[in-house]
């Protein structure tokens, strides 16, 4: 019962944002006389692909640890006391991490350069693109002066310019600018794809490939066009229209089902760093072995929260710690040694172990600032 009502908000939430998007492509292009029939394509798939994101979408923040993770983020974000600090730290990581991936440029300064040439690349076309598809963009020679392009934004009149001049010619040939800044970014990581051996063993093809296949296929295709209505006098010009047609429109089906989807699901994850900010600042938890702090006290309650909901029981029966999320790491493999020796029984006696770490000092483990406060001798 519980999923079937999952599902129903799932497509509820689906249909309102999609018949949404249709209503804005009616109203933007003026009861669609600004619409282009030979465009209905891409509309139809972009309608398609909203749909199919927001479902999925919707479906990924109703499961138990996204969903509190959701809740948390923005009761954290909004707490009395943290707010403008929140609010800068906002400002910092949305322009840091999700605008220029500085956490992947940590990784390898290629890599960071392949994921901003194709983030940038694909904003830049979707931003012409859809504009111009749903008719809420178009272009009108200015009246007594054929020389001027006027832009329209949902039948308004904006701004005019010169044909001829810098700002037009960058204008007209925006998505050429975006096709060339995915093609460089794709062929950054098809390098690393190629020579990286770690990356080499844990690839697959519709992970890591298919994606770069689909950007490159619209980026070339796209750049044939200019090519044959700008040198070649349109030579084959209807058979490019129809090829670019179908990789967008593959592309764009594709979008809710493939690795683009976190796309979608990366803005999210901000809520998750005020989460630790504000846990951090609080009250922390104590382990109920060794009695060391070891990580924040909502962060355990909502963890054995979650786990309940998700039907895994913890419970520690007749015992003062209750529950197993109250042992801190180094504990629980103190604990996992005491019942190995139980069940071996070699001796006669038990040595209890004390709690120790993996790692044997800070900076030796993967988390990089987290395992320093993490870590207590």
């Amino acid at each position: 019962m519980r999923r079937t009502s999952e599902v129903f908000r799932a497509l509820l939430w689906s249909f309102l944002l999609t018949s949404l998007l249709a209503i804005l492509v009616v109203i933007g292009s003026r009861n669609l006389s600004h619409f282009d029939a030979a465009l209905v394509g891409y509309t139809f798939a972009v309608l398609f692909a909203t749909f199919g994101i927001t479902y999925r979408y919707v479906m990924w923040l109703m499961r138990p640890p996204t969903r509190m993770y959701w809740k948390r983020g923005w009761q954290m974000f909004a707490k009395r006391g943290y707010r403008l600090t929140n609010l800068k730290n906002w400002v910092s990581r949305l322009s840091m991490d999700v605008f220029l991936n500085r956490f992947i440029q940590y990784r390898g300064t290629l890599r960071w350069l392949a994921h901003v040439c194709i983030m940038w690349g694909c904003i830049l076309a979707v931003a012409i693109t859809f504009p111009l598809v749903f008719g809420w963009i178009h272009f009108q020679t200015v009246p007594g002066n054929y020389n001027w392009y006027r832009v329209f934004f949902f039948g308004f009149p904006t701004f005019s310019f010169p044909i001829d001049s810098p700002i037009g010619f960058f204008i007209f040939h925006g998505l050429v600018w975006a096709s060339i800044l995915v093609i460089a970014g794709v062929m950054l990581a098809v390098r690393r794809r190629i020579l990286d051996q770690g990356a080499a063993v844990l690839q697959e093809f519709m992970d890591d490939f298919l994606p770069l296949i689909l950007l490159f296929s619209v980026s070339i295709t796209g750049l044939m066009l200019t090519a044959s209505y700008t040198w070649m006098k349109g030579y084959a010009y209807d058979f490019l229209a129809i090829l670019h047609a179908i990789t967008v429109i593959f592309t764009l089906l594709w979008l809710p089902f493939g690795k683009f989807f976190h796309i979608f699901q990366r803005p999210a994850q901000l809520g998750v760093t005020f989460y630790k900010d504000v846990g951090s600042r609080e009250k922390k938890a104590q382990c109920r072995r060794c009695r060391k702090a070891f990580t924040s006290m909502i962060h355990v309650q909502d963890l054995i929260q979650v786990e309940e909901e998700l039907g895994y029981r913890y419970e520690i029966p007749d015992s003062e710690k209750q529950h197993y999320q109250w042992i801190c790491p180094p504990c629980r493999r103190a604990l996992l040694a005491i019942a190995q020796g139980n069940t071996w029984k070699r001796t006669t006696t038990v040595e209890t172990p004390s709690s120790t770490h993996a790692n044997p000092q800070t900076g030796f483990g993967p988390l990089g600032h987290e395992d320093e406060e993490n870590f207590h001798p």
